[in-house]
């Protein structure tokens, strides 16, 4: 029996034989050498490779000596291009789908494509490898055994407000996205809505020349990238204890009718009386009943 980690010459051949196949092919964060023999293997054996950007993705073909063909499957072209490649894998094509960087799929185009075929019958094989939200788990030294990935947050202030006092009482890791010209006021407004002393890691740059790990509460990561115009630039994975997990904040045992009125005051422009009172009780150990009736005459300016 050959190794598990074998890879037969003919494989491209051996695959049209029995009818198409999709390749989900991780691609490296930073690091060239990342990109693992079987992964090279399968961008080299693809009749056709679907990438998020086909001149990036060019550049590391002839890095590789890889000739396949490109075609371009990001989220403004992913509808129109789903049939046409579902046709290739029907007629016995092997696609290899890749995003930018990482693992495709994690904050990356590829959904639709994958469902698809998957739903057609057609053979969906991964090829893990690098990915930022692994790595940046593996370092932050933040508990692993339990997290959430949230993806990016909304950009628009108000959004974001509303969508971290919505995670304020999520146990688990959260792990996130950012934008390196939004970290600063992502990292203020976490500090204000999950609590200033709560752990948390700004992982820059992974696996690249510059990487930096930065390790504070998230009060302290906001001062600093107000005061390093490193922070705010490159690619950002940002990693956030869970409620209860390497923070000292504790709520009076009456609840704090501060913190409560100023959650209301960024969650009712956004979600209905209700919904932001119980938000905004979860966080402010406020009773409910007591959340809602303030919400309800905030709402009416009163």
């Amino acid at each position: 029996m050959a190794r598990p980690d074998h890879i037969p010459a003919n494989h491209g051949a051996a695959a049209r034989a029995t009818g198409g196949r999709l390749d989900v092919v991780a691609t490296p964060i930073g690091n060239l050498a990342d990109l693992s023999a079987r992964a090279r293997q399968a961008l080299a054996d693809a009749d056709l490779v679907a990438a998020e950007d086909t001149r990036r993705t060019g550049q590391l073909l002839r890095s590789l000596g890889v000739a396949s063909p490109l075609l371009s499957l990001h989220e403004h072209n992913e509808a129109r291009r789903l049939q046409h490649l579902i046709d290739e894998l029907r007629a016995g094509k092997v696609v290899a789908l890749v995003s930018d960087a990482g693992t495709p799929l994690l904050s990356d185009p590829g959904f639709a494509l994958v469902r698809a075929a998957a739903a057609e019958g057609i053979a969906v094989r991964a090829i893990p490898g690098p990915s930022a939200l692994t790595a940046a788990l593996s370092v932050a030294g933040l508990p692993t055994d339990r997290f959430v990935f949230e993806g990016f947050l909304p950009a628009r202030a108000a959004a974001r407000r509303a969508a971290l006092a919505q995670l304020a009482g999520e146990p688990r890791t959260l792990v996130f996205f950012e934008a390196p010209h939004r970290i600063g006021a992502t990292l203020t407004d976490m500090a204000e809505l999950l609590g200033a002393q709560r752990g948390a890691v700004v992982a820059r740059e992974l696996t690249k020349l510059h990487e930096t790990i930065h390790r504070g509460t998230l009060g302290e990561l906001a001062a600093a990238a107000r005061m390093d115009e490193h922070m705010s630039r490159g690619e950002i994975t940002l990693l956030v204890a869970g409620r209860g997990i390497g923070s000292t904040s504790v709520a009076a045992p009456g609840g704090d009718e501060t913190l409560l009125a100023r959650t209301l005051e960024l969650l009712l422009p956004e979600l209905p009386p209700a919904r932001a009172a119980a938000i905004a009780a979860q966080l402010s150990g406020v009773p409910r009943s007591a959340a809602y009736e303030l919400a309800r005459r905030l709402r009416h300016g009163d």
